[in-house]
């Protein structure tokens, strides 16, 4: 079957990570605390953030906002910092409701000659939010939050498919990860790029494009 709908992830590949506000952070939680490096109290926060993220589904899924502020008092607690965790946690959020937009972003949108379906594991009026600061008008938008699971377990995936009536063989999905976008969507049997904008090393078996509006001469 030819392709019908783009299916896209949207931070890291629409929208910039928060990257820089958790750099922010970790500095702070390592001058507050006992850490003797930023990258210490990173590495910590990750690890405790993904074993909560990675076990968070169905009857037990919890929100992104949820799982990043605990995650994150887990840290100040095991640096021994007094730094507010609710002021921490609120420079992550306005990050996410009002990220900076990558440059071919809007480009995408507007001469995408297929509907575009934002796929998400961000939480719903995050997500909502940040598409209406950048004025971007998607066919439809699938979080984690309307699935209870997060990428790349397939319930994301399987949402998505069902609710625009679409069989795998119809999407492509972009996406910036190569564990949660193109690994997640493999396994439900929708083809992936993988965005590599930052020309990174491309793993065998891989198809990449380096911009989003490369897309469009691959459909």
């Amino acid at each position: 079957m030819s392709v019908k709908a783009l299916f896209v992830d949207f931070y890291g590949t629409i929208v910039h990570e928060d990257g820089e506000v958790i750099k922010k952070i970790t500095d702070i939680i390592c001058k507050t605390g006992k850490a003797e490096d930023p990258s210490e109290v990173d590495t910590f926060w990750w690890k405790d953030f993904q074993t909560m993220f990675m076990n968070s589904f169905g009857e037990t899924f919890e929100t992104q906002r949820v799982l990043e502020e605990r995650s994150l008092v887990h840290t100040l607690e095991r640096f021994g910092s007094d730094a507010d965790s609710k002021e921490l946690s609120n420079m992550m959020f306005a990050h996410w409701i009002k990220p900076p937009i990558f440059e071919d972003s809007k480009d995408f949108f507007e001469k995408s000659p297929l509907p575009i379906y934002v796929v998400s594991n961000i939480d719903t009026p995050d997500i909502l939010e940040a598409i209406a600061y950048h004025d971007l008008d998607p066919a439809g938008v699938f979080t984690s939050e309307d699935a209870k699971s997060y990428k790349p377990r397939k319930e994301l995936f399987e949402l998505a498919l069902r609710s625009t009536g679409l069989m795998p063989d119809e999407v492509i999905h972009i996406g910036d990860s190569i564990s949660s976008d193109v690994k997640g969507a493999a396994e439900v049997g929708i083809e992936a790029l993988w965005l590599n904008r930052f020309g990174k090393n491309i793993p065998e078996g891989v198809r990449s494009v380096s911009g989003l509006t490369e897309v469009f001469r691959m459909i």
